[in-house]
């Protein structure tokens, strides 16, 4: 009896915690470049004296699932979208490399070219700044090239190439800002393989039908919980009775 409660309870516990996991993906479902959280259930031995029998279970963000997202053709200039495994470099808020792939790129304020974000996207040395009045151009291979407005004819300028990595997928983790790091932290080598996709942004890998169905399949799963912990308590009190009644 005392292993059903502490066993239920835990769970209900750790269920609510899953089901936020999945409503978090579900509310990205539409978030370029978005990737879905992954999480897991374990059981746990509760450590003490006195409570060797019992176990709580705990739900843990095991990473991301790493599948590539559909393609949506936009048309526009400053959207980009990575073909196949790669990420995007750009600066963090702590101003270290991080990844991402959210490919909707503008030239900010003081002409640094970042997402939509505000992360600056970096390029062989560093945040790629375009000139004023000046039209960006992005090709497959990263570089950015900015065409002046005038006077007609002018020489284009090439303002840098966009740094885009492909590091192993067990050496990323997420941070809570939505970008991925390596996990030493060190900044991953350009690869030359990686292409981008102009006019174009890839959607969110979340499958909101399967979302919605996990999210039911969670709350049954927390119900049939609460069940359990009712029905621990009425045996307890049946075995109360029949003790008092014994007595």
């Amino acid at each position: 009896m005392d292993r059903l409660v502490y066993t239920a309870a835990s769970a209900a516990r750790q269920l609510m915690l899953r089901q936020d996991v999945v409503a978090h993906n579900l509310a990205h479902a539409s978030t370029p470049g978005f990737r879905a959280e992954t999480s897991a259930l374990r059981a746990v031995a509760l450590e003490g004296a006195g409570a060797p029998t019992r176990a709580f279970v705990v739900q843990a963000t095991t990473g991301a699932d790493l599948t590539p997202g559909p393609l949506e053709h936009t048309g526009r200039a400053l959207d980009v979208a990575v073909e196949g495994p790669g990420w995007i470099a750009v600066a963090g808020p702590d101003g270290r490399e991080a990844y991402t792939r959210a490919g909707s790129l503008e030239v900010g304020p003081s002409g640094v070219l970042e997402t939509r974000a505000g992360f600056a996207v970096l390029g062989e040395g560093g945040p790629i700044s375009v000139p004023p009045e000046h039209t960006v151009a992005i090709a497959r291979d990263g570089t950015v090239t900015a065409l002046p407005n005038q006077p007609a004819g002018a020489a284009p300028v090439q303002a840098g190439r966009i740094k885009l990595v492909n590091p192993p997928p067990e050496n990323l983790v997420r941070g809570p800002d939505g970008l991925f790091r390596t996990r030493d932290g060190a900044p991953a080598q350009a690869d030359p393989q990686v292409a981008l996709a102009g006019g174009a942004l890839e959607g969110s890998n979340v499958r909101a039908a399967e979302a919605i169905v996990a999210m039911i399949g969670l709350a049954r799963q927390f119900e049939l919980q609460m069940k359990l912990i009712a029905t621990a308590d009425d045996n307890a009190r049946r075995a109360a009775s029949l003790l008092s009644v014994s007595a």
